[in-house]
């Protein structure tokens, strides 16, 4: 089953090709960043109804030197057939491309990481036809992150090393290096790495640590369930929620008076604007940060819903509670009617 650890194992070379620095060092390439990388279709289907499909296929073409077909596959765990594939993969690519070929396997796993080595062989009696060799990147083969500065200048290779080694025993202390590190970005930057490496560590016990030492943005990746995500629609929902139930109450109990439509109206916007509010203060609390009684009125006594869909997506970003009245007209509690 492919999963999203094994999405963002190769799919974060097409992206960041500098991740492939130690590589081209092992190798004695010309280094990634002086190099001209592009994706090309990991198609290798020759005859249907069998399909075939590399997991990442790069086209490298060094400053210096021949260039190259690099074949990426993020490997989970032990395959009986894998030998035999990825010996069909090197074969069509070098037959199409007319290139030669490198098979990178990533593993997070030891063991798997030691049997991916190969040699994997066509061989018939004492004569081998064909030899596959994958380059693996591994927990023995990728660096942990030494310390926060190394996070800060090569953010793509501090995510990817962690993802490599979620597996480890030390992995609580490298998640603690990177989030660390992160925190001399900006937001916008923190939050791309820090949602890339959540992702990354989808089905493995390291995501909870990860998800305790998040304290960043927005998404980047909707639809995948991240913290952030979660806290802001978590935020959005108990609003909405809110918002109609009081609205439609209020809205009914005015109705008798004023006339039902008239309302019905105005509750539903009173009821809104409280429904709101409560999400602001909800996903402040959910991140852990203080509310103060002045912050919680400021904010409960709002009922500009355009001012208060602002300080709901700001509650997901601010890194201190006071940041949500940043730059925004002031909404001064003694007087409610302007937000």
């Amino acid at each position: 089953m492919v999963t999203s650890t094994h999405e963002v194992s190769h799919r974060i070379f097409q992206d960041h090709p500098e991740v492939l620095t130690p590589v081209f060092e092992a190798l004695g390439l010309t280094p990634p960043a002086k190099a001209i990388i592009e994706a090309i279709t990991p198609d290798v289907t020759e005859i249907r109804p069998l399909e075939r499909r590399v997991d990442t296929v790069l086209r490298v073409e060094p400053s210096e030197g021949d260039g190259f077909l690099l074949a990426i596959e993020a490997q989970t765990k032990k395959a009986l057939d894998k030998g035999a594939n990825w010996a069909y993969y090197v074969a069509y690519l070098h037959a199409k491309f007319k290139l030669p070929v490198l098979l990178l396997t990533v593993c997070r796993n030891r063991s798997t990481a030691t049997w991916a080595t190969g040699p994997f062989e066509c061989r018939v009696g004492p004569w081998a036809t064909q030899v596959t060799r994958p380059f693996v990147l591994g927990p023995d083969t990728v660096s942990r992150i030494a310390d926060e500065s190394a996070v800060a200048r090569q953010p793509a290779l501090a995510t990817f090393s962690a993802i490599v080694h979620s597996e480890s025993e030390d992995i609580g202390a490298i998640l603690e290096m990177l989030a660390r590190g992160m925190r001399s970005f900006d937001n916008s930057t923190a939050k791309y790495w820090s949602e890339l490496l959540e992702i990354g560590l989808e089905n493995t016990p390291a995501r909870d640590k990860w998800r305790e030492l998040e304290k960043m943005v927005v998404s980047f990746f909707p639809g995948r369930g991240t913290v952030f995500e979660e806290a802001y629609l978590d935020g959005q929902a108990k609003g909405h929620a809110k918002g109609h139930a009081e609205g439609h109450a209020e809205g009914h109990a005015e109705g008798h008076a004023k006339g039902h439509a008239e309302g019905k109206a105005k509750g539903e916007a009173r009821g809104a604007a409280k429904g709101k509010a409560e999400g602001v203060l909800s996903v402040l609390e959910a991140r852990g940060l203080p509310v103060s009684d002045v912050v919680r009125e400021r904010v409960t006594q709002c009922t500009d819903l355009d001012l208060l869909q602002r300080w709901l997506v700001r509650a997901v970003t601010a890194a201190r509670t006071e940041e949500l009245f940043d730059e925004v007209p002031d909404a001064s509690p003694q007087e409610p009617g302007l937000g």
